[in-house]
């Protein structure tokens, strides 16, 4: 099991918010393996069974009592490249997989069958119950699908595996992009204060599907306002801005503002500290709760942006933001 947790703050692409889903599995007897792919973490009911046995969070196989082992093939919602994995085991305890592997393929035309070629991105790798276990993956290339192994059988509360949304870019050049969704690869870096709702979740696809599936902050009690952090997909030329307050009724903000920059080279620790002399990209606007609001005319032309910083006052929460836009010539 590897120390390093530095993948973690990669969009996790087997999320099924993102469209990733189980099209196979060999025996899902007392937990159904799509439990495994949600973002919620593992919740434990005491003394809650259904007519198979107790009701458990997350992917669980039958006792084998025979030669082999179960799978699940898993169709991503976004083709990545991985870079490390969490084979979450909470509360599994005397029914987890001593071991479990990974392969992979890239098939973005049609679904794996029997004459797929699989390639192995993680060796098979001893687990431990009621546990995160984090592994590195070493793979440079893009995969569509995954077929996760446990041996013999048992159950796992969640797989997480953490990379980068692959994206053709040299495609359609014209073409314009909502630059701030996670499936082309933004990634929410820093912000204020995230007590009620991740600041990852502003960047899913669709509108949110209920206040949880958003930013929300505390209730600020001290000067100042609450603000995140985005780097987005690609540089861009932003041509709209897009602020959801869906289901932020009576906790959304009373306004925000947009900066922006084009940041060539910084870690993400240091992104935050730079991002107080950055530019205005949205002067501040009015918002209203649970509602869409396009701004297009009044965004300031700044050129060629790579992050934005959307700032809230004083507080509240959003459900996503859309940073629609073209790449520059």
């Amino acid at each position: 099991m590897t120390n390093n947790t530095e993948f973690t703050h990669l969009l996790n692409l087997a999320d099924a918010r993102l469209g990733s889903i189980a099209t196979f599995v060999t025996d899902d007897w007392f937990a159904d393996v799509n439990r495994m792919l949600q973002p919620q973490p593992p919740v434990w009911k005491e003394g809650v069974f259904d007519d198979n046995g107790k009701w458990m969070d997350g992917w669980e196989s039958r006792r084998k009592r025979y030669e082999g082992y179960d799978h699940a093939i898993i169709k991503l919602g976004v083709a990545g490249v991985f870079k490390g994995v969490d084979i979450d085991t909470t509360f599994f305890t005397g029914n987890y997989p001593p071991s479990a592997s990974l392969e992979a393929c890239n098939s973005p035309e049609a679904e794996p069958d029997d004459s797929t070629q699989w390639t192995q991105v993680l060796a098979p790798v001893n687990l431990q119950g009621d546990s995160n276990n984090l592994f590195d993956i070493d793979s440079d290339q893009p995969w569509t699908h995954v077929r996760f192994n446990i041996f013999p059988d048992g159950g796992v509360a969640r797989l997480r595996i953490y990379g980068t949304p692959f994206v053709d870019w040299s495609q359609n050049l014209d073409q314009t992009y909502d630059f701030a969704s996670a499936l082309l690869g933004a990634r929410s870096l820093a912000c204020s204060d995230e007590h009620y709702g991740k600041m990852s979740n502003i960047l899913n696809p669709g509108r949110g599907i209920n206040m949880g599936d958003g930013w929300e902050t505390a209730r600020r009690r001290v000067p100042g306002n609450d603000w995140v952090i985005i780097q987005l997909a690609k540089p861009c030329l932003p041509e709209e801005i897009i602020v959801d307050t869906h289901f932020f009724k009576g906790n959304y903000p009373d306004s925000c503002s947009i900066q922006a920059a084009l940041v060539e080279s910084a870690t993400d620790e240091q992104v935050a500290t730079r991002s107080l002399y950055w530019r205005e990209l949205l002067p501040a606007q009015k918002l209203q709760m649970d509602r869409e609001h396009t701004f297009n005319s009044e965004l300031n032309d700044l050129g060629v942006v790579s992050h934005i910083k959307l700032n809230i006052f004083p507080d509240g929460g959003i459900s996503r933001i859309r940073v629609i836009g073209k790449l520059p010539a």
